[in-house]
């Protein structure tokens, strides 16, 4: 005597590994696009051209190009773990610099082996745009070290991986199915 295979269980499994399928499929669409924004990323590092600090929420489309902001007031300085130009771990002093009376940008003023506050009160402030977004001052300032340029190549890019885990976690669902039907049968 035959079972049958039962058909709820069997359309959940199959709408479950459906799912997981087009998210593989979806992560690997990421993953070109990803490429395409790190490229463009990689163009826009090259340019020399300064362009206005994002105060309103455009940060993306001026990533790792130059900038300026004049900082008006320092309203904050902590130490984050950072890394200098020289390749060295350490500490960037990232200040909470108010721009105008109702906006505020984060500045990396530069790298230090010490976590000690620097003498620093504001004033005009070149550098790239970091994620964030904020600026990673070039040339340093306050009597700090050169930090390391932001990179887009840094951007991480692990859609690929993700794909795979996708793609794996529809064929282990698949194949504890089939186990556990073979194991109804017997």
């Amino acid at each position: 005597m035959t079972r049958r295979v039962p058909i709820i269980p069997t359309i959940f499994v199959l709408a479950a590994v459906a799912t997981m399928i087009a998210l593989g499929v979806w992560q690997l669409g990421r993953r070109a696009e990803k490429e395409a924004l790190i490229a463009r990323y990689e163009a826009a590092a090259g340019t020399s051209a300064p362009v206005a600090f994002p105060l309103a929420g455009e940060g993306e489309t001026v990533l790792f190009r130059r900038s300026e902001v004049a900082c008006t007031r320092v309203t904050a300085i902590e130490p984050v773990s950072g890394t200098s130009a020289k390749g060295q771990k350490g500490w960037v002093q990232r200040a909470r610099c108010a721009v105008s009376p109702d906006a505020s940008v984060d500045v990396d003023l530069g790298y230090t082996r010490d976590i000690a506050r620097p003498d620093f009160a504001g004033g005009t402030i070149t550098g790239v745009i970091a994620p964030g977004p904020r600026l990673v001052a070039d040339p340093p300032v306050a009597g700090l070290q050169p930090m390391a340029r932001p990179d887009p190549g840094d951007l991480p890019n692990n859609h690929l991986a993700y794909a795979g885990q996708w793609f794996f976690f529809a064929l282990t669902a698949l194949v504890i199915y089939v186990l556990a039907l073979r194991r109804r049968r017997g």
